[in-house]
């Protein structure tokens, strides 16, 4: 499960920074409320994600649309969290309106697309309330990926959660045209 610390004060992205180069495979995020939330990452979790990550990083290669992010960037949403997913996506247009500097510091956008992928260290309703997060700052697609359901979430704003179960493989489209994960590989 993942550490959640409440702290006297809320840590600065400086500080959030430096937390994460000085301790090598732990994730650090910040919730809008100012709380510090610590997951270590598991060798499956990683080889998940990684694959993820592939799969959403050959379809961008193909067709040029956006960005691509792996789970160490930290994006500064609007209500003030810093969020990590396990794999983003960003329009270009949106990516490139950025200046250099907030393009080289914490993005303060919220990704178009996330992807969470289940860890040991998290719970379905640590990860639904990350999905909310997003939806509320601004993503139009967050994906919560379950291995040990052997499910797939795709939560859009204003929309019911649709849900899939037991999938080979699921369409993400109108958000990424053309592109469909293949759970096979992150599931086996």
């Amino acid at each position: 499960m993942a550490i959640k610390l409440d702290l006297m004060r809320r840590v600065t992205d400086e500080e959030l920074l430096a937390l994460s180069q000085r301790n090598p495979g732990y994730q650090f995020e910040r919730t809008a409320d100012g709380r510090l939330v610590v997951s270590p990452t598991g060798g499956e979790s990683g080889r998940r994600s990684a694959e993820v990550l592939r799969q959403l990083s050959n379809w961008n290669a193909r067709t040029g649309l956006g960005y691509v992010f792996d789970s160490s960037t930290g994006f500064k949403l609007p209500d003030g969290a810093l969020l990590s997913p396990d794999a983003s996506w960003v329009r270009r247009a949106r990516w490139e309106a950025l200046s250099r500097e907030a393009r080289e510091g914490f993005p303060p956008l919220c990704p178009d697309v996330v992807f969470e992928v289940r860890s040991a260290s998290n719970t379905l309703v640590e990860l639904r309330e990350k999905m909310h997060s997003y939806l509320a700052n601004g993503a139009q697609l967050a994906v919560l990926i379950d291995p040990e359901g052997q499910a797939v979430e795709l939560h859009r704003p204003g929309r019911e959660v649709d849900r899939y179960r037991e999938a080979v493989r699921v369409t993400l489209e109108p958000e990424l045209p053309g592109f469909t994960l293949e759970l096979a590989p992150i599931f086996g």
